[in-house]
């Protein structure tokens, strides 16, 4: 495969505009036209989500007969059930009414009930009046908005379906409704702009903790089929599930893990992955199951493992969810059902719409339904009359998490970790870590591929600075790119020694005023000044996505969730290159190259140092001080999430991987709490004492350090401390 590189370019930094003292033109600046540098992160993801969906498609399409598509669902159950994991034992419901409110021909009771013991749910039970026996029973699940199965298009739906006969429970889902996870100072809103950023917030603490939101979202769901089976008025033989958009997510995934819903009918949601990844990229947190397309698994798998149960796929011509691949997925799922003999029991709606519901997809449902939950009513969409939101409040505050001093999905995951947590400290105190399987164990969750070297570095020409040569190559990459790289070489002597600096802020950001880098340089080091996948001429890219927080793009960590493959584990190939560019092209020999990490990349410099030890010397600059302290406190800066490794704490945290440097020197100056704040007295943290019980104490304090800067410069912590 041919790296994101053309003669033009190589012609363009060999012979373009020379430097001007210390502006730096960018090295991709003329290759615009020819590639994508600034995406690469994204593209190597992609590139390896599309392989696995691939392979997928070969798989399937050797499916044949019915028994081969009967042991093909017995597979993809198998690899739903590893990927979500168990789920609890059912504890009591705990329901209680808090309100009625009367309806043309129908009644409304408003419920609370618990899904986890203390995790309410709000929701609301529409039961049409004078039923004659048991009635179909329908559970809505709400897209993404604050005001949930309140919203007016939602209502519309609900109403209708309770008019003609259904009776139908609309929940809110966790961040949305009366189930906000992160309120204001007045309690009454989120602190987030979307529902989806009060997914992922807590979400990327779930996948580091190695659950999911989709758990959370998921249980909530076949708790809420519990509770509808409670109800005198409805019929266990009729059940469907319904729901667009965010809806449309939840109607699809718990259907798929619930076997009592007959018939689904998930909206505006259904499409490919690989048109996913080829257009608005992953969705919010509880959009992705880890590792799913790295079993080979796609969103058709979500209904083909149900079938043949009744269900219909609802898609728009212009929804962000591309209808190509709706209707790829449709004939996937139909090909299925024909195999096993029931080809009328799927089906298929369009609509010539952006992302929204139209008459004809929702008389479409009611058509569908109709057939297979035999509901009394007709299939005309009706106008109705529509509740007032605050009419549905289900609480009496209209927050049930502080009402009732309730779970949120943080406390409940705390708890999880914390159990995690308590583990690795058993495993410490009793020496039972084995380095070698430790960092097997690192290589396999952090996803990390050793480079496949294609090609050599590129010199593109160099400028004389004040003390310096400063130099300019493509380096190859851990992925299919090459990596920008500034080299700055001391012009009074031959350099033995050489420091690679890692900043996120890119490497521009280092050769600025009188910054570390010229203190190395003029110390008699090589600085070698790359940018690495996601960052400098290599970020952010153009995904941003809807849980964009703070400049980070949870959604492109999410790519990494969903094909096994995180960004950490890339950027770890990328200094593996840079080490081994040190050494092939500045002649530094090993025990002479050093590395400098600031801010979150610290924690890829550990990993890549717990797999390679290529560095001999290593400082970090404002390092996070534990993957513990990110998701065991409620708040924290997103800015950490995308250097976090999503289910790692069960085998290790950050400082189990600086522990693995001892006894290399180690020198870390102004550690971060999960804010980014410095910590007080970190000698005395209980994560610190991790690093530091791995030093001999012969050599403990020359061979690690733990200092704050306290209005000192870098330079002068450091001086005494290389020498």
């Amino acid at each position: 495969m041919k790296k994101y590189f053309s003669i033009a370019l190589l012609l363009a930094l060999m012979y373009g505009s020379g430097l001007r003292g210390q502006e730096i033109s960018p090295l991709f600046d003329y290759w615009k036209y020819y590639s994508d540098h600034a995406n690469v992160l994204y593209k190597h993801l992609s590139e390896i989500a599309l392989h696995q969906l691939e392979k997928r498609s070969l798989e399937v399409s050797g499916l044949k007969s019915k028994e081969d598509w009967l042991e093909r669902q017995r597979e993809v159950r198998k690899r739903l059930d590893d990927i979500i994991g168990s789920f609890p034992e059912k504890t009591p419901l705990n329901p209680r009414v808090t309100g009625r409110l009367n309806g043309d021909g129908f009644h409304v009771e408003k419920i609370i009930y618990e899904s986890q013991p203390g995790f309410f749910v709000t929701a609301a039970i529409f039961i049409p009046d004078n039923l004659q026996g048991k009635a179909p029973a329908v559970l809505y699940c709400s897209g993404h908005t604050f005001e949930s199965f309140r919203s007016q298009v939602y209502q519309h739906m609900i109403i209708n379906l309770v008019k003609k006969g259904n009776v139908v429970l609309a929940f809110d889902p966790v961040g949305q409704g009366e189930r906000l996870q992160y309120l204001d100072e007045q309690g009454k809103n989120s602190i987030f702009r979307t529902p989806t950023h009060e997914h992922s917030y807590p979400g990327g603490q779930c996948f580091i903790s190695g659950s999911s939101l989709a758990w959370y979202m998921i249980w909530d769901g076949i708790r809420s089929v519990d509770y509808l089976l409670t109800r005198p008025e409805v019929d266990p033989d009729r059940l469907g599930i319904t729901g667009r958009s965010g809806g449309g997510t939840q109607s699809a995934y718990i259907a798929a893990f619930d076997p009592r819903i007959r018939v689904t009918a998930p909206e505006c949601y259904m499409t490919g992955f690989e048109y996913i990844f080829k257009s608005i990229g992953p969705q919010d947190a509880e959009q992705n199951f880890p590792g799913f397309l790295e079993k080979e698994l796609d969103l058709a798998d979500l209904l083909e493992v149900r079938a043949p149960k009744p269900a219909i796929i609802i898609s728009t011509t212009r929804d962000f969810f591309s209808i190509q691949g709706a209707r790829d997925t449709y004939r996937e799922v139909k090909k299925v059902y024909e195999t096993l003999g029931q080809p009328g029991l799927v089906s298929m709606s369009e609509d010539d719409a952006e992302h929204e519901t139209t008459l004809k997809n929702r008389e479409a449902l009611y058509s569908f339904f109709k057939e297979h939950l035999n509901f009394p009513g007709n299939v005309i969409d009706m106008e109705v009359t529509l509740y007032d939101p605050a009419e549905l409040q289900v609480s009496g505050t209209g927050q049930v998490i502080p009402e009732f001093d309730g779970e949120s999905v943080f406390s409940l995951n705390n708890k999880r970790s914390g159990l995690l947590f308590e583990k690795l400290d058993r495993q410490r105190r009793a020496g039972d870590v084995n380095p070698i399987d430790l960092k097997e164990r690192i290589r396999d969750i952090s996803g990390y591929t050793p480079p496949v070297t294609e090609g050599d570095p590129v010199f593109s020409g160099r400028e004389i600075m004040d003390h310096s040569l400063l130099e300019k190559y493509l380096v190859p990459g851990g992925g299919n790119y090459y990596l920008p790289v500034l080299v700055m070489k001391p012009v009074t002597k031959q350099a033995e020694k050489a420091v690679v600096i890692f900043n996120p802020e890119g490497k521009e950001e280092e050769i600025t005023g009188d910054s570390l880098a010229l203190w190395f340089n003029k110390k008699g080091y090589h600085v070698i000044l790359p940018d690495i996948a996601g960052f400098g001429e290599l970020g952010p890219g153009y995904l941003t996505g809807d849980a964009y927080m703070e400049h980070t793009s949870y959604n492109q960590w999410f790519a990494g969730i969903l094909t096994g493959k995180s960004p950490v584990g890339l950027r770890m190939a990328d200094m593996r290159q840079l080490a081994k560019f040190a050494g092939e092209e500045l002649s530094i020999k090993p025990g002479n190259l050093h590395a400098v990490s600031r801010d979150f990349l610290s924690a890829d410099l550990l990993h890549a140092m717990a797999v390679n030890n290529d560095f001999n010397r290593i400082v970090l600059i404002n390092p996070l001080v534990s993957y513990r302290s990110l998701i065991q406190n409620k708040k924290y800066h997103p800015r950490y999430i995308q250097s976090s490794v999503p289910d790692c704490v069960k085998d290790y945290d950050l400082p189990d991987l600086a522990a693995l440097l001892a006894p290399e020197r180690l020198f870390m100056i102004d550690v971060r709490d999960q804010n980014g704040d410095i910590l007080q007295d970190p000698n005395n943290h209980r994560d610190i004492q991790v690093i530091k019980n791995s030093y001999p104490g012969n050599n403990r304090e020359s061979h690690f350090q733990i200092r704050d800067s306290e209005g000192l410069s870098y330079e002068e912590l450091l001086s005494e401390w290389l020498e």
